[in-house]
């Protein structure tokens, strides 16, 4: 994603966008909370292929929610504000993620919250700060990662909603430029 020389059309993002939502589809599907979303956990391969690596935090949901203990360590800047703040995973936790996953495409690998610490992005986020859209990225692309970004779990989207609006976009882009 971050190599110039070998550019990403906006189509490409799109596309990864779609492959991500469907692989946590799948996983929804299975009650399956993955905990460690981020694109540093997703495989590409020969055409842009994506796959969701790194499972070493996922955790299959008894009750729709996990709980853990204090000593885990979470990686703050994808993290959910629910996690941050009483360590309680969900589908919609990793729903969070994503939406951090969908600006990490967007601005070919660019760490979020730059410039802010672990716990001023905490603070930040509680405060109703959200990160602004990546100049790259269309407005309907910025408005799903808002959705994702909901501060009330119930608000977010689900995986199979977003990888209907996500591969509706891509099919129509396609379609344009077909």
């Amino acid at each position: 994603v971050r190599e110039p020389r070998r550019a990403l059309s906006t189509l490409h993002l799109i596309s990864i966008a779609c492959q991500v939502a469907d692989g946590m589809t799948y996983l929804e599907e299975q009650h399956i909370v993955h905990r460690d979303l981020a694109a540093r956990n997703i495989l590409v391969g020969d055409n842009l292929t994506c796959k969701i690596a790194d499972f070493g935090l996922a955790r299959l949901l008894k009750d729709d929610i996990y709980s853990t203990s204090g000593s885990t360590k979470i990686p703050v800047k994808w993290t959910a504000p629910e996690v941050a703040n009483y360590r309680t995973y969900s589908l919609k936790s990793d729903v969070w993620s994503y939406g951090i996953l969908l600006y990490e495409v967007f601005t070919h690998g660019q760490t979020p919250y730059e410039g802010m610490t672990n716990q001023e992005t905490i603070q930040q986020i509680i405060m109703g700060y959200r990160l602004p859209r990546p100049s790259t990225c269309p407005p309907e692309i910025y408005i799903i990662m808002l959705e994702c970004w909901k501060g009330n779990t119930e608000e977010r989207p689900t995986f199979l909603a977003l990888r209907e609006k996500l591969c509706s976009i891509y099919r129509r882009v396609h379609n344009s430029l077909s």
